[in-house]
């Protein structure tokens, strides 16, 4: 049962804020007095249609003309409107999304897609009706609070964190022109022909094979070969590969091209010869060579560290490279790499 003895001078109750429950008492009983709408809410201190709408909450429905008329009830208008406060959220846009939400699940599992390149790639070719589709916060806000079948483990990038960049030292050895002397045209993405370099290590074991990779700064077309050693020989030998692949048009592919200052690219400065500038990153400063950096770190995706290069094979290895190129990126206007590279190379055997 209601309690009849309520006080109906109140605490002072703060603008806006919602009805306490000695405010419904207070209600009931000037209501019992006889006070109207208006004098219950100077009373109270809020709107007269917050005691209308209360009233109607906490007045049970009568059920028959026999009998006196059932009177307004705290318990009861406090419970209604929690119910209410319950269901009155947006409903999650997940049921209505579903079939978008599982072609996502789908790229990130089997291709390694990042959320936004989902988003993105779905807008950019109308895969699904806008309003079949959630935007890249909900989807990673779904990830965070369980609400998508994705670990946040199964994203590493959103995992990772920005590091303080370390003080640039002077080479000791030098194979080659500094980057310090590299044309800015070849940092800013504003042309196509312009790499960046690397080697990315399996098992740190003599004898082992490891990955050389290469990194197109624009459209950010990254090539992969398993090589036999981390040797000079190795990576001039896929260099090798890649001007018979070109024949003459090799210096307008490959313009420039970034590398560290590791033993295997001691002879790099060799393939000045056919055309191409080459210049030397300072030591221990991976921050001149992002974009290879992060997509070798993409690509750890497919050949995890640790694990042999051995263990894979060359089509393993070109495949790898393949789904990276087939992403889209939101920097490209989500479009792939393979378009905007292929389309670089049209432009070239065209001209």
């Amino acid at each position: 049962m209601d309690c009849h003895n309520y006080n109906t001078k109140t605490t002072e109750r703060k603008k806006g804020q919602h009805l306490r429950m000695e405010d419904r008492g207070a209600i009931k009983a000037l209501r019992q007095q006889g006070l109207g709408i208006r004098a219950i809410a100077r009373q109270v201190g809020c709107a007269p249609s917050t005691v209308t709408n209360e009233l109607r909450r906490g007045t049970p429905t009568r059920k028959s003309t026999r009998g006196r008329a059932p009177g307004y009830s705290p318990k009861l208008g406090k419970a209604v409107y929690e119910a209410n406060r319950a269901a009155c959220h947006r409903k999650s846009k997940a049921e209505q999304c579903r079939n978008f939400i599982r072609w996502v699940v789908q790229q990130v599992r089997e291709h390694k897609w990042s959320l936004d390149a989902c988003c993105g790639y779905a807008k950019l070719h109308a895969l699904f009706d806008p309003s079949e589709m959630v935007c890249t916060r909900t989807l990673y806000s779904m990830v965070w609070t369980g609400r998508l079948c994705i670990r946040p483990t199964e994203l590493p990038e959103a995992l990772k964190r920005k590091m303080n960049k370390p003080r640039v030292r002077e080479n000791k050895k030098r194979y080659g022109t500094s980057i310090s002397n590299r044309p800015e045209i070849a940092s800013l993405r504003l042309e196509e022909g312009h790499w960046e370099g690397d080697t990315v290590v399996g098992k740190r074991a003599a004898g082992e094979s490891v990955v050389f990779s290469l990194l197109e700064k624009k459209t950010q077309t990254y090539l992969a070969f398993r090589i036999s050693g981390k040797t000079s020989a190795a990576v001039l030998g896929i260099m090798n590969a890649l001007r018979d692949a070109y024949g003459e048009r090799f210096s307008q592919v490959f313009k420039t091209i970034t590398v560290d200052n590791g033993s295997e690219f001691a002879d790099f400065a060799q393939i000045e010869d056919w055309g191409t500038k080459v210049f030397f990153a300072h030591p221990y400063t991976s921050w001149e060579r992002p974009q290879n950096e992060r997509h070798n770190g993409l690509f750890r995706a497919f050949v995890p560290k640790g694990v042999s290069m051995d263990a894979f094979t060359d089509e393993d290895i070109l495949t790898a490279a393949d789904e990276l190129n087939g992403r889209p990126r939101k920097k490209l206007g989500y479009r792939t790499p393979e378009e905007l590279f292929d389309a670089f190379l049209d432009r070239i055997f065209a001209a």
